[in-house]
Formats: structure tokens, C-alpha cells, sequence
């Protein structure tokens, strides 16, 4: 059974540890440093918020640098896609060597067969001398047809030869065109991974940094709140306390019936749409056509073949002669060029540029009730950075700090992007797996204008976390490491100046 997890109110709402419930004997006892300490409580007031906002700015600027890496990883995979392209083109140019090769051959093999029938009939002027032997009108008239069609014969196979050789011109031409355009993308997919592995190998080191730093600000916000109970236990008086208890107890009972009360809708409403999405056969077969081929996430893979190594194999360096000059006007564009099908196995289909957006095959209130029905029918589902895709939860990855000491690398779940792109697959709409790209894949509107459906996004240039609106000011959600995809009230802090629609 699905654990369904519902956040009711903010984590600083949360109900307290119990405070002291001091006996009546302690109570008396306590009288004389009522007024003492006042000054001593302000200033741990004060420590503590301090402590509050340094963990709220360090929370913030994880979650920029992992969605960094997300980014290096979609673009190291635009790239490799570019590469594989060109290697095909490649090897189309080297077919096309091959056809005009033949050609050339046949149209020698024409003018030889010419050659030949004109040396065993006679030279021109053998024909000459044959016409001008005529008998009469008539002769004249047929040896003359024969002149024309043998001038007409050889005509043709030069014009064959010539066409031929232009067409071998622009083959070696669209082959060197093709080879530099491998070459470029090769450098580029290079360039592109190692701009990946800088950007992994910078956020782990700033994660070990900005993770130590939160240990130390914890530790002292701890023994600052513990001062700070010390401190408000002798100035309020004991009888403070026995009052703060009291408060606190009805206020647990309270907060407990509502977050169970609270947990049982979102329960029921989780399985309700658990239903619905398994029972739409067409919503998954849209995800599923959306992830098929597609590379996974957290795979860096490797960078294609040197490309040196398989072009000069596919076209030798000779074949690719400088001196070879197209016929003027008769050069065709490689831009323009239709390739044909490979004759080896091809690589899987390229991903859209991160920032392309897809077009949904389903619109309107019934697209919008897909997307919230999927996001909602993975309530409970564990938070796993890196996790996440069309079909599903998948395993989370290694970030080299905060993540890691959650033990998302060994989890099934997703992150907030990641939850996202399962959402939106149900109606055809593909999105990158960062929140950076995700916020220019659609419509923005003005956040005061959102409804529901919208994607909800926080941080500089939405580089920080993203949710899904529900309507009533709640949004769904996979928030942090530690935690599960769940129903949380919509935090207007930190807010982008819009949300993301996708469907109209």
C-alpha cells in the first residue's frame, strides 16, 4: 500500500518538542528570577534567526549547483546526439561517392563502345569520303542520316561522361563538408562533457563545503535554542511554562487530527487517480513513446568514436581532393541533402533541444486532469535527486554531498524535474531534466494569474525547484532529499515572477 505523505502547513509550523511541565513545588521555588535574563533572551532570539536564514541560504545555493549538473548533462547529451548525425552524414557522402564511381564507369564504358564502333566503321573522314560517293539524291539523302545519328550517338555519351564526372565533384564536396561538420561536433560533444565533469566536480566540492557549514549552524542553533528554553523557563516563571505546556498539548491534538484528517483525503484522492492513470491506456502510451530512446539522465556516457579514425576509413583523404572543382551552379548544398537510410545499425533517436517544447496531443481541462492525475498518483513515492522520467520513478544519482548522505544514489523516486517530465508525458509534452530549461518550455504567466495546471518554479532564474499548481493554494511536489512526493501549500517566498503553462 502507497504511504501517502501530506504537508499541512509549513515545516516551521510543525508542532514543537514538549516544553517542561514543572511540578508546583518547582513553581515556588522560581519566583526570584523572574525578571532576571531578559536582555540574554532577545539576544538568543536574534542568534537563532540569524542561524534560520544562513540554513535557508545554504539550502538555496544546493539546490542550484544540482540543478547545474542537471543542466551539464542535458546539454553533454544534445551534443553527443549532433555527433552521432554527422557520422551518419558521413557515411551517405560515401555512398554517394560510390554511385558516382559507377556512373563514371558506365559512361566510359559507352564512350569506348563509341570509340571502338567508330574505328572498325571508319574516321570521319572515311564517312566523308563515303558520303561524297553518293549515286544520287536518294543515297545522299540516307548516308546523311547516318552522319547525323552517329554525331548525335557520341553527343550523348560525352554529355553522359561530363554529368557523371560533376556529379563526382559535388560528392567529394558534400563529403568534406560532411567530415568537417563531424569534426566540429565531435570537438563540441568533447567540450561538452568536459564542461559537465568541471560543473559535478565543482558542486561536490561546494556541497562538502556549504554541508559543513550547515553542521556547524545547526550545532549552534541548537545550543542556542537550548538557552534559550533555559533562559525563558527563569524569566516567564515556571507558571509560563505550565501555561506553554498546556497550549502545546492542545495544539499537537489539533495538528495531529488535521494532518491525519489531511493524510486521508490525499490518500484517497492518490488512489483515486492511481486508477484513472493506469485505466488511461493512451496517456501511457504517450509517455512511453516519449521515452523510447531516450538517454537516460545520469548517464555521461562516453564521446563518440574519434571521428578522424571513421571518416578517413569511410572517406580517404585522397578521395577528398581539393583541386576538384563542381561545375558552376551545380553544387548542391550538403544542408539541402536528403540522407539516405544508414546500412549499420543506428543510434538511438536524438533528443529535442532542451529548450524546444513539445506539442501536447491532448489540450484543454481533460490535458490538464491527465498531468494532475499522474503527479498525484505518485503520491508517497520517495524523493531521489536525479530520479525520475517519462515512465515512472527511477534510481536516483550520486551529487557528491547532501543527496548522498541521504542515500538517494539507492532510491526509486524523483526529484522535482524529474516529476515533472512524468507528469507532462501523458500528453505528449517532453521536457528536459532541469528546472532552468523547464521554465522556458512553455507560456509564462504572471504568478498572480496561475491556475491549475501550472508549473510553479523558485529561484534565480527558476534554477532552484519547481511544482505543480493544484488550485486552492496547494501544489504537488518532491521537495528535498529526505522527504516524498506530496501535496504542500503553495510558498509565495522565492517565488519566479511566473509560472509555466503548457496547456491551453
Amino acid at each position: 500500500m502507497t504511504t501517502v505523505l501530506v504537508a499541512v502547513g509549513s515545516t516551521a509550523a510543525a508542532v514543537p518538542p514538549p516544553p517542561p511541565n514543572p511540578s508546583d513545588t518547582e513553581l515556588d521555588a522560581a519566583g526570584a528570577a523572574v525578571n532576571s535574563g531578559i536582555d540574554r533572551i532577545g539576544e538568543l532570539i536574534v542568534r537563532v534567526s540569524h542561524a534560520d536564514q544562513q540554513l535557508a541560504e545554504l539550502d538555496a545555493q544546493v539546490a542550484i549547483k544540482r540543478e547545474d549538473v542537471n543542466r551539464a548533462l542535458v546539454d553533454l547529451h544534445s551534443a553527443q546526439d549532433a555527433v552521432a548525425a554527422a557520422a551518419q552524414a558521413v557515411a551517405s557522402s560515401q555512398l554517394a561517392l560510390q554511385d558516382a564511381g559507377a556512373q563514371i564507369s558506365h559512361a566510359q564504358a559507352d564512350f569506348d563502345s563509341f570509340a571502338r564502333e567508330s574505328y572498325t566503321r571508319g574516321s570521319n573522314a572515311t564517312s566523308l569520303a563515303a558520303f561524297l560517293s553518293t549515286d544520287g539524291p536518294e543515297d545522299l539523302l540516307d548516308r546523311a542520316q547516318v552522319m547525323r545519328m552517329l554525331s548525335t550517338g557520341r553527343d550523348a555519351v560525352l554529355d553522359a561522361l561530363e554529368r557523371a564526372r560533376t556529379e563526382q565533384a559535388n560528392s567529394h564536396s558534400r563529403a568534406r563538408a560532411a567530415k568537417q561538420e563531424a569534426d566540429a561536433a565531435a570537438a563540441a560533444a568533447e567540450q561538452r562533457k568536459v564542461d559537465a565533469e568541471a560543473a559535478i566536480a565543482v558542486a561536490r566540492d561546494a556541497l562538502d563545503r556549504e554541508a559543513a557549514e550547515k553542521s556547524r549552524i545547526e550545532q549552534a542553533r541548537a545550543g542556542a535554542q537550548a538557552e534559550l528554553d533555559f533562559a525563558r523557563s527563569n524569566v516567564a516563571g515556571l507558571e509560563g511554562q505550565r501555561a506553554e505546556y498546556v497550549a502545546w498539548d492542545r495544539r499537537r491534538v489539533a495538528e495531529e487530527a488535521a494532518r491525519a484528517a489531511a493524510a486521508e483525503v490525499a490518500r484517497e484522492e492518490a488512489a483515486a487517480a492511481a486508477q484513472r492513470v493506469a485505466a488511461d491506456d493512451a496517456a501511457l502510451a504517450r509517455a512511453a513513446e516519449l521515452a523510447n530512446g531516450r538517454r537516460p539522465h545520469a548517464d555521461l556516457g562516453e564521446s563518440a568514436p574519434a571521428l578522424d579514425t571513421a571518416v578517413n576509413a569511410a572517406v580517404p583523404d585522397e578521395d577528398l581532393d581539393p583541386d576538384v572543382t563542381p561545375s558552376p551552379g551545380s553544387e548542391v548544398n550538403p544542408a539541402d541533402e536528403v540522407t539516405e537510410t544508414p546500412r549499420t545499425p543506428t543510434p538511438q533517436t536524438p533528443r529535442s533541444s532542451p529548450r524546444t517544447r513539445s506539442t501536447p496531443s491532448l489540450t484543454g481541462a481533460a490535458a490538464v486532469e491527465t498531468v494532475i492525475d499522474r503527479g498525484l498518483s505518485q503520491i508517497g513515492v520517495p524523493y531521489a535527486w536525479g530520479g525520475g522520467d517519462e515512465n515512472g520513478p527511477t534510481r536516483g544519482i550520486r551529487d557528491g554531498g547532501v543527496a548522498d548522505s541521504y542515500g538517494d544514489f539507492g532510491k526509486v523516486g524523483f526529484d522535482c524535474s524529474g516529476l515533472m517530465i512524468y507528469a507532462f508525458a501523458g500528453i505528449g509534452i517532453s521536457l528536459p531534466h532541469y528546472t532552468g530549461y523547464q521554465y522556458t518550455a512553455g507560456t509564462q504567466i504572471p504568478s498572480s494569474e496561475m491556475r491549475r495546471g501550472d508549473m510553479i518554479f523558485y529561484g534565480p532564474n527558476a534554477s532552484q525547484h519547481v511544482g505543480l499548481y493544484l488550485g486552492d493554494g496547494t501544489m504537488l511536489e518532491a521537495p528535498q532529499s529526505g522527504s516524498h512526493v506530496m501535496i504542500s501549500p503553495v510558498r509565495w517566498d522565492g517565488m519566479t515572477p511566473y509560472v509555466v503553462r503548457m496547456v491551453s
